[in-house]
């Protein structure tokens, strides 16, 4: 249906009167779970949920075509190895490694399509056609970055079970972590489970998960990306940031932790021991310990100066610690599953690192997407090169080291030398932080297990528990997740009295949401035959819409997405205020003129609600606009004035003055409780 040159299409202001300008084209990324278990709650409430709002938005304001949202499974690394290992060596697994990635796969897309996660597509870095795709563009990666110059073969140290005979993959060993400030006990090879990077050569405590022994380190050659000569790019590119107000500061903050000299930090007491081999070490800045600190600092050029000052510390007997800094970033390893890496200088047998294929994967998975279309192969460079578009990659802050300084870098060596080709955009980052359980972060081996996913749908709505989580502002610290059903204490779980928090925004929903739209429908099919009326909507009723319409795209351009929770909780309940409390005018004067009127500006107000409310609970609302009986296409597109109800009607219908309305069955819910809330 076509609308007027006047849409609000075109541009909308926000409340500064500045205006929100959106891409013509958008990729909107969930990250890749790994392939080694099914989705906890962490997953589905802090990345895809929040990333399938924003896709369907983007959807609804710019066309479904123009909006890519992207995801699949993980299907390589060292926790998927080691899952697999673990479960064959106790007789709960028989098959292939592939077949193990395949059933939790499977359990994954089953999880995500309960929860009402429509993405583009969703195989695997090693599933479908994605996989195949997928090692096509990870061997044109690799092959152009070692001919710019910026993959360096390297002879590194790793890890190898002498009872086992055999090396040892990433998540083999566990130790402590050596990163300064770093509390972890649960870091493995080269990396600890809050994100920090190392040399496996300075992992504190090894111990082989396989044997249970300490294992040693033997040499073996690999492929690394040069990450620290992008130094230079980084500050810059860290500046452009946080020039950006709508970009979250954890972003720019994660990423100049490691925009800093390299630095060893050595304990106070080893301070002799130290300068008695200070002349040995390279060139280096000498910091004594600040007040209350218990370690000074060693400051160092380059990195590979730190590497030098490593190994005359270690053969002094010199304990130490590693600060954050730029390193080279592992591209390969020689575990066997995994995506092949192609022979570069001779040296095959190699596969890639997990997590450097999967910065890429999202290009592969777009062009995957757009291959099942029918799209041309270059059509993924509409969508990752152009100025019009954008990519948004979802993730949790645990990951910015990778997508915030490992990924601009990679990108960046990927500018091609052929002028005719366009470069990779850099992405924009939308971090969100830990939702936790109850007031810890979860954690499968407490005293207390989070519920899964999928448990959760045994109590709640998988409406209910979106609108919960989006509400819950991720984007702004790490918050509990408290389902009452799963409470400690049984006094407080059993207790009627006790609120659940999670139903908080569901109530919303299945009370007054409800009743803003039965109420319209049942008093059409009372009072005017089953037709919706047409005409002028009262001013103040517009008014009210289309700022309120102004503040959810502004607050949308943001991403902040509990602010529209927040917002859509007023504008909801003051659209039903003003049902009530006009009807209840319009029958005690027995105004049939008023009450026509009422109906007229609360259907209008029920359609910006549904519009608005869509990507956050879609199926409720494409139910509202079923028995509006209007197109999908039409109805959830902001291609429109939004003045009244009359530009999505035939000229016809706008002629009788009405539109004809579904009838609705007695009792009718849009917006549906859980059975087992009815207890």
């Amino acid at each position: 249906m076509e609308s007027s040159p006047n849409n609000m299409a075109s541009t909308l202001e926000d409340t500064k009167n500045q205006p929100v300008v959106w891409p013509k084209r958008a990729v909107v990324t969930a990250g890749m779970p790994y392939g080694n278990k099914a989705l906890h709650f962490g997953h589905i409430g802090g990345v895809f949920i929040p990333a399938d709002t924003f896709a369907r938005f983007l959807r609804d304001r710019i066309g479904k075509d123009n909006v890519r949202f992207i995801s699949g499974t993980d299907c390589f690394g060292s926790p998927i190895d080691e899952g697999y290992r673990k479960l064959v060596e106790a007789g709960e697994f028989e098959g292939s490694i592939a077949d193990y990635v395949q059933s939790n796969h499977d359990a994954q897309k089953a999880t995500l399509d309960a929860y009402e996660i429509d993405l583009s597509i969703f195989e695997g870095s090693g599933i479908g056609h994605c996989g195949e795709v997928h090692q096509l563009v990870t061997n044109d990666v690799l092959e152009r970055l070692h001919k710019s110059g910026y993959l360096k073969r390297t002879s590194t140290l790793q890890f190898f079970d002498t009872v086992a005979g055999t090396f040892l993959n990433g998540r083999q060993v566990v130790g402590r972590c050596p990163v300064q400030g770093c509390k972890s006990e649960h870091a493995y090879a080269d990396e600890c489970d809050l994100g920090h990077q190392y040399a496996p050569e300075d992992l504190i405590n090894p111990v082989s998960s396989v044997s249970g022994t300490v294992p040693e380190m033997r040499p073996v050659e690999n492929w690394y990306f040069d990450l620290p000569a992008f130094s230079g790019y980084l500050k810059e590119h860290v500046k452009i940031l946080e020039a950006d107000s709508e970009i979250r500061p954890i972003v720019s903050q994660t990423i100049k932790e490691f925009l800093v000299p390299p630095v060893i930090f050595v304990k106070n007491e080893a301070y002799e021991a130290y300068v008695e081999v200070a002349d040995n070490l390279p060139k280096h800045i000498y910091r004594e310990a600040e007040a209350g600190k218990q370690s000074f600092e060693i400051e160092f050029e380059t990195i590979e100066d730190r590497d030098e000052a490593r190994a005359v510390l270690t053969a002094a007997g010199i304990r130490f610690r590693t600060g954050k800094a730029l390193v080279p970033f592992r591209i390969t390893g020689n575990i066997e599953w995994g995506v092949k890496a192609p022979t570069l200088e001779g040296v095959e047998g190699l596969t890639v690192w997990c997590w450097p294929e999967s910065l890429w994967a999202p290009v592969s998975f777009t062009i995957a997407a757009n291959d099942a279309l029918g799209l041309p192969r270059g059509s993924w460079r509409d969508f990752w090169c152009s100025d019009e578009a954008s990519v948004y990659q979802f993730i949790g802050q645990d990951n910015l080291y990778f997508y915030g300084v490992a990924q601009p870098a990679l990108f960046k060596a990927l500018d091609p030398t052929d002028p005719l080709k366009e470069p990779l955009h850099q992405t924009r980052l939308v971090a969100n932080h830990h939702v936790l359980f109850g007031n810890k972060k979860a954690s499968s081996s407490g005293n207390v297990k989070p519920p899964s996913a999928d448990e959760l749908l045994n109590y709640y709505t998988a409406e209910q528990l979106r609108a919960h989580f989006l509400a819950l502002g991720l984007d702004q610290k790490s918050v509990g997740f408290k389902p009452k059903p799963f409470e400690a204490d049984e006094a407080k779980r059993t207790d009627p009295r006790v609120a659940d928090p999670v139903l908080k925004e569901g109530n919303l929903l299945t009370n007054v949401f409800n009743r803003l739209a039965r109420s319209c429908f049942y008093e059409a099919q009372k009072n005017f035959e089953g037709y919706m009326p047409l005409g002028a909507v009262s001013s103040e009723v517009v008014a009210h819409a289309q700022k309120s319409m102004r503040e959810y795209e502004r607050i949308m351009h943001k991403v902040e997405l509990h602010s529209i929770m927040s917002l859509m909780d007023e504008f909801i309940r003051w659209s039903n205020k003003y049902w009530a409390d006009n009807i209840r005018v319009a029958e005690q004067s027995e105004d049939a003129e008023g009450r026509r009127q009422v109906l007229l500006d609360s259907f209008y107000l029920l359609r910006v609600v549904t519009l608005l409310m869509h990507p956050v609970v879609p199926r409720g609302c494409e139910k509202i606009c079923s028995y509006l009986d209007f197109s999908e296409e039409d109805f959830f597109s902001w291609n429109f004035d939004f003045e009244s109800m009359d530009e999505l009607c035939s000229t016809s219908e706008q002629d009788d003055g009405k539109h004809r309305v579904r009838d609705l069955p007695p009792r009718f819910d849009f917006f549906e409780k859980h059975p087992s809330q009815f207890k």
